[in-house]
C-alpha cells in the first residue's frame, strides 16, 4: 500500500489523543448510531436475509478460489468490449499507469468518483507531483479534500465533522479550488449541498479525464458497477472523453445473475437504503453514450499476499459497506484516523496489516484495536469472521511465522515489544498440557487471593490499567466439582 498514513504512530497512542477530543466523539456517537439504527431497519424488512449473506459468501470464496481464471475472463470481456486493461503489481505501478494515461490525452485535470483503491495507493499525490490536479465529486471526499484532511470512514469519509466545520471549510477553501462558497453561507445541509453542486458542475462541464474504482466487476461480461447516492459517479462516467478505472483484483464477481445478491444487501448495509439512488454500469465503450476511450487497470497491491493466507484471506470478501464500523465500540471512541490507513475499523484492523504487512508499528498495532466483541461479524453482508482474522494476526504479530511477501514465501520475525507476550503464551501452553501442576497453580491462586494485586506490575500495566483484574474464585472449579460431584450434592 501506499505510504501515505505509515508514520502514524500506534494505534494506542493515536486512539488516546482522538479519545480525549469530545467533538470529535460526540460526532462519530450521533452518526453511527443513526446509520447502525436505519441499517437495522432496512435489513429487517428481508425474511431472507440470512440466506443472502450466506450466497454473498460463498460467491466471494468461489471467486477468490478461482481469481487467476476469472482475471483473465475479465480481460478478454473487456477487450472485446473496446476497453484496455492494465495490470498493476503495486501502488507505484498503479500511480504511473494512470498518470501517463492521463497525460496522453493533453490533459492537467480529472474528477474523479469516490474511490478507496486510488485513497490506497494515494493516487491524488502522485498525479499531483506530475502536474495533474484531481478533484473529488464525492461530497463527503470534496470535504476532506478542501480541508487537507485524511478520510476517517468507509461510506462517510467526513464523518468527523459537523456542519459548522464543513460551513467554516466551504468559505475558506472552495475559492481556491474553482468557483467560491456562496456570500452569507450557512450550515444548513441544504444551502452546504448546493454550494458543493455549483462548485462540482464546472468541474463535470470542463473535465475530458474521470477517474473511478468500481463495487464489482462480472467475469462473464466485463462490466463494472458503482454505486452511489449522489450522482456525481454518474456525472464522471459519462461527460469525460477518457475514463480510467482503478480497481482490486477482489472485487470480481464471476457472474452478471450474482450482482442480484450484492445488489440487495450493499446498499441495506451501507446507507440502510432498499437499493442506491445511482447503480451504474459499463461495459468497455461505445459510440452512442459515454467515454470514447476506457482503461481498466487491475490493482494488486498485497492482494494475492493475503489470498495466500487461509485464514485471512477472508478479508478480501468485504464488500466496503461500513457495516463494521457503524456497530464498533473501538471506532465509535477512536475514529478513523487512529487506524492510519484508508480503511479505518474492524475490516482495516484486519486488511490493513495483509496488504502492507506488520513490519511498521502502527499496522503491528492494528490487530489489537478491538476488544473481540464480535459485533463486526453479526452485520457483515459476507460474513467475514474478524474476530477470528484478528487473532490470527495477533499470533502473526507475536510469534512471526511463515507468510506471502511479494509473492514469496518468507518466514516473519516476531514485531518487537511484544516478548512478555510470548513468554505468558509459553506459560500457560505449559501449565495447560501439565494437569498437575495446573492444579496446583489454581489452589495456590485460590489460598492467596487476598493478597493478590489490584494491578499488574511491569508489562502487565498496559492491561490492567484499562480493566479490573478478574477475582479469584475461593476454590478451584475442579476442587468445587469434586466436592459437590457438579452441584448435586447441596450445591446451592
Amino acid at each position: 500500500m501506499s505510504g501515505t498514513f505509515v508514520g502514524m504512530p500506534a494505534f494506542p497512542e493515536a486512539a488516546r489523543t482522538a479519545v480525549g477530543n469530545p467533538t470529535l466523539r460526540g460526532n462519530l456517537r450521533h452518526a453511527t448510531h443513526t446509520i447502525r439504527h436505519k441499517r437495522a431497519r432496512a435489513v429487517a424488512e428481508l425474511d431472507d436475509w440470512a440466506a443472502l449473506r450466506e450466497a454473498g459468501r460463498r460467491i466471494k470464496d468461489h471467486a477468490l478460489r478461482h481469481l487467476d481464471r476469472y482475471l483473465v475472463q475479465v480481460e478478454e470481456a473487456v477487450t472485446a468490449a473496446g476497453g484496455t486493461v492494465h495490470w498493476a503489481a503495486d501502488a507505484e505501478e498503479a500511480n504511473a499507469i494512470v498518470a501517463r494515461l492521463v497525460k496522453e490525452t493533453g490533459e492537467r485535470e480529472v474528477v474523479k468518483v469516490k474511490s478507496m483503491a486510488t485513497q490506497e495507493i494515494g493516487l491524488n499525490e502522485a498525479l499531483e507531483a506530475e502536474g495533474i490536479h484531481a478533484y473529488e465529486t464525492d461530497l463527503a471526499e470534496l470535504i476532506v479534500q478542501l480541508g487537507k484532511d485524511r478520510p476517517s470512514h468507509i461510506l462517510v469519509p467526513a464523518i468527523h465533522r459537523n456542519r459548522g466545520e464543513i460551513r467554516d471549510i466551504f468559505r475558506s477553501e472552495m475559492g481556491e479550488w474553482g468557483r467560491p462558497a456562496p456570500e452569507g453561507l450557512t450550515d444548513a445541509p441544504a444551502e452546504l449541498a448546493e454550494a458543493a453542486r455549483l462548485h462540482l458542475r464546472e468541474k463535470f462541464l470542463r473535465a475530458k479525464v474521470g477517474i473511478s474504482g468500481a463495487n464489482f466487476v462480472v467475469a462473464e461480461t466485463g462490466t463494472l458497477v458503482v454505486v452511489e447516492s449522489e450522482g456525481n459517479g454518474r456525472m464522471c462516467l459519462t461527460l469525460p472523453e477518457t475514463l480510467i478505472s482503478v480497481v482490486g483484483i477482489e472485487k470480481i464477481v464471476p457472474r452478471w445473475q450474482d450482482l442480484e445478491v450484492f445488489l440487495q444487501t450493499l446498499p441495506r448495509s451501507s446507507t440502510a437504503e432498499r437499493m442506491n439512488p445511482y447503480t451504474s454500469m459499463w461495459t468497455g465503450t461505445t459510440d452512442e453514450d459515454g467515454p470514447g476511450t476506457f482503461h481498466l487497470v487491475l490493482l494488486d497491491n498485497g492482494r494475492t499476499d493475503t489470498l495466500a493466507d487461509e485464514v485471512g484471506r477472508q478479508a478480501l470478501r468485504c464488500i466496503r459497506c461500513s457495516a463494521c464500523l457503524n456497530v464498533c465500540p473501538v471506532y465509535e471512541r477512536a475514529g478513523g484516523h487512529a487506524y492510519g490507513s484508508v480503511y479505518p475499523g474492524p475490516i482495516g484492523a484486519i486488511l490493513s496489516p495483509q496488504l502492507r504487512g506488520t513490519g511498521s508499528e502502527i499496522d503491528a498495532s492494528l490487530p489489537y484495536a478491538s476488544s473481540l466483541c464480535g459485533a463486526c461479524y453479526e452485520v457483515c453482508p459476507v460474513a467475514i469472521d474478524i474476530p477470528e482474522v484478528l487473532v490470527h494476526l495477533r499470533e502473526r504479530v507475536v510469534q512471526g511465522g511463515p507468510a506471502v511477501r511479494r509473492g514469496n514465501r518468507v518466514v516473519l520475525r516476531p514485531a518487537k515489544g511484544h516478548a512478555a507476550e510470548r513468554a505468558a503464551m509459553r506459560a500457560a501452553q505449559w501449565a495447560f498440557t501439565h494437569p498437575g501442576a495446573l492444579r496446583a497453580g489454581q489452589r495456590l491462586a485460590s489460598r492467596t487471593r487476598r493478597f493478590h494485586p489490584r494491578t499488574l506490575p511491569g508489562p502487565g500495566r498496559a492491561w490492567s490499567g484499562t480493566r479490573d483484574l478478574p477475582e479469584v474464585p475461593a476454590e478451584p472449579f475442579r476442587d468445587w466439582w469434586q466436592r459437590t460431584r457438579g452441584g448435586k450434592d447441596g450445591a446451592k
